[in-house]
């Protein structure tokens, strides 16, 4: 696995070494030992499957309330992508900065997101499938979540928005003197 950083302090991706021959190839997905070298969080507790029908899809920007704050592990393992992670730690030098990864089948990208982060996607493909895992289970009553299209972010979606869930559409728009709670 090839980890390199991002432009958000302690968000990472990670490129799958295939290693190919007649069959296809094989590559690890997930290493103890080299997340540890790397800081990362090596403890997931629960893994979640997203399927999506159609392209442009929306969904997010999600996060959980501490003491619930999850790492997430992202990848698309089939269709396509565009993730999107914003940073919401207000003691970060990145705070409220957002950056945008493509993870696809093809490339085998993983993006590693640290508690304290936003997180959501759209669809790049119809019949999109991603896989994550959490390092918090799901605790209802702690989710929390800010608008795609919040002016404050202003995150470049790359495609018309085709579906939405009413609660990620109705998420309210965030109001700095108040602060984010995550």
């Amino acid at each position: 696995m090839k980890f390199s950083t991002t432009s958000l302090a302690d968000a990472m991706t990670i490129d799958l070494q295939r290693n190919e021959d007649a069959r296809g190839f094989f590559a690890r997905t997930f290493c103890v030992k080299e997340f540890a070298d790397h800081g990362l969080v090596t403890g997931f507790v629960q893994g979640n499957h997203s399927y999506n029908r159609a392209k442009g899809t929306v969904r997010g920007m999600h996060f959980q309330t501490a003491p619930h704050g999850e790492v997430k592990l992202v990848r698309c393992v089939a269709g396509a992508i565009l993730d999107v992670i914003i940073d919401l730690r207000a003691d970060s030098p990145t705070y409220l900065k957002w950056e945008a990864f493509e993870l696809s089948a093809e490339n085998g990208r993983t993006l590693y997101v640290p508690v304290g982060f936003a997180h959501g996607f759209q669809t790049l493909a119809d019949e999109t499938h991603v896989l994550y895992s959490v390092s918090h289970p799901y605790t209802p009553g702690c989710e929390g979540g800010v608008r795609h299209d919040d002016p404050v972010f202003g995150i470049a979606w790359p495609l018309p928005i085709s579906v939405i869930s009413e609660k990620d559409a109705q998420w309210p728009p965030v109001d700095l003197a108040s602060g984010i709670r995550i």
